[in-house]
């Protein structure tokens, strides 16, 4: 399969001419083709690899190669650049290693029932080996099409095999929280990240149900005094890229915001004043709580070249400014003197945060921890608990050098197992129990239900003002029972709340 390269600013596509030696992309006048994103530089290659494997796809006895035959499928696939990520990862990690030599039309039902066992073995989860079959299938399901083999090896049969393992195959259920779960886990992120955004943007999650990449993907022109539009998402690549496309499944919808969730949203908005951003030139609601990736690397003085200067160790200096009183007069001094020659910004040379989240910083070192009260395994440390300051309540992280000497609590559980995709489950668990008409839980959800009793189904605007007076009734109940733990928050949103 082709790939794409990247160069500087620009992508050059490169194809696989034979075994050891590859080709790139180039014009008519032999010069290498700049393309502007990874998907069209990538689309370009296995074009190109294509072509040089037409009329020699086909190994010594004329049998079609199953690697060969897979390539050519996926140049010709035109979707959407999220799930050709998803086909391509699924080809290239599970399916090439043990197919890619096989003839087309040889591959059996026994091949990739034991091509199942073995990943089950090696201990993928049964919903990841479900989706790698389900491409399996659809490239088989083309060979048919192309009347390369008579009929389709991964296509399962009904009422085949032992009824136990249907309970064997299913996943554990997902864990969900209560409104008092939920404020309490916000407030955690907030105290982690420093800032009221992450609370402010895990109750709109909660109390919408939004899905993660139309939560990033929020544009502030969609927030509205009673409502907010789902328009668009930022769907994250594997090369970091966030691709702004619409939403999953096309669900696109207006979703209705109860009075006081609405100026939360707008209220935060009107706080942060968010700028466009680098990468879309949108203004989004939410952005990232940490420098943009790279911004470390750019030109500026560092703590290392203040301790250099002052004569001090790297934690000498740190001390100075994180444990002041812990540094004698002289080398505070010394230090002092050093920051101010070489201009040193606490935080880094650049304090510009990275204009979106990324799935794996927001869930693993805020949403995680807040939920759980430990920190996720990183290198060579395992998992550990947060160290906390007791005071103010519920406790505010001590990080840094000792951190655990000079904390005097950590945080219990509140959810154990909860993602940040378990709100959405959370939302549609807290409709159930609102009694919500299910037509009216689809629109929110962004689901399409095609029976024919949703035909005769309605929304009417006294369901709507049910609904929202029970979000609001749970979150009043809520907030009642935070009150009743403390009166007040480190967290400035919660804490007016609390006070109101």
């Amino acid at each position: 399969m082709g790939y794409a390269e990247k160069r500087g600013n620009y992508w050059r596509a490169r194809y696989k001419i034979e075994r050891g030696r590859y080709g790139t992309v180039v014009d008519s006048a032999g010069e290498t083709v700049r393309f502007r994103t990874r998907r069209k530089a990538e689309k370009a290659a296995n074009d190109a690899e294509a072509r040089i494997r037409e009329g020699r796809w086909r190994d010594t006895s004329g049998k079609i190669l199953f690697g060969d035959y897979v390539s050519r499928w996926y140049a010709a696939q035109d979707l959407a650049a999220s799930t050709l990520q998803n086909y391509r990862r699924h080809i290239e990690e599970h399916l090439l290693p043990t197919f890619e030599s096989y003839a087309v039309d040889e591959i059996t039902r026994t091949d990739i029932g034991e091509w199942e066992k073995r990943e089950r073995a090696l201990g993928y989860a049964e919903s990841s080996i479900k989706s790698w079959r389900a491409v399996m299938h659809l490239i088989m399901a083309d060979a048919v099409d192309e009347e390369l083999r008579d009929a389709n090896p991964a296509a399962r049969r009904r009422g085949r095999g032992r009824r136990s393992d249907r309970l064997n195959h299913r996943g554990p259920e997902k864990v969900v929280t209560t409104a008092l779960g939920i404020l309490l886990i916000a407030e955690r992120a907030a105290l982690l990240s420093g800032r009221d955004d992450e609370f402010v943007a895990i109750v709109v999650k909660a109390y919408t149900g939004m899905r993660w990449g139309e939560l990033v993907g929020l544009e502030t022109q969609y927030a509205r005094p009673a409502s907010l539009r789902v328009e668009w998402q930022l769907y994250e690549l594997d090369t970091g890229e966030l691709l702004r496309c619409p939403p999953k499944e096309g669900s696109r919808r207006l979703i209705d915001l109860p009075t006081w969730l609405a100026g939360m949203l707008l209220g935060h908005i009107a706080r942060t004043q968010p700028k466009p951003c680098s990468c879309h030139g949108l203004r989004y609601a939410f952005g990232g709580h940490r420098p943009a990736p790279g911004a470390h690397q750019r030109p500026g003085p560092k703590l290392v070249d203040v301790a250099r200067r002052a004569g001090v160790s790297i934690g000498t200096a740190s001390a100075v400014l994180n444990r002041p009183e812990t540094v004698s007069g002289t080398t505070r001094s010394a230090v002092n003197v050093a920051i101010t020659e070489l201009g040193y910004m606490r935080g880094g040379p650049v304090a510009e945060l990275a204009p979106h989240w990324r799935r794996s910083s927001f869930a693993t070192w805020l949403f995680q921890p807040a939920a759980t009260g430990w920190y996720p395994k990183k290198g060579p440390r395992g998992g550990h608990p947060v160290s906390i300051l007791a005071e103010p309540w519920p406790g505010v992280p001590v990080r840094g050098r000792g951190a655990a000497a000079r904390a005097t609590a950590c945080w219990l559980p509140i959810a154990a197992g909860l993602t940040p995709h378990g709100l959405r489950h959370t939302h549609k668990t807290l409709m159930d129990g609102l009694n919500t008409p299910p037509k009216l839980m689809d629109e929110r959800m962004g689901h399409e239900d095609g029976s024919v009793q949703a035909r005769y189904s309605h929304i009417t605007a006294d369901m709507r003002r049910l609904l929202m007076a029970g979000l609001t009734d749970l979150w009043e109940a809520g907030l009642e029972q935070r009150r009743a733990l403390n009166p007040g928050s480190p967290v400035a949103v919660l804490d007016a709340l609390l006070k109101g």
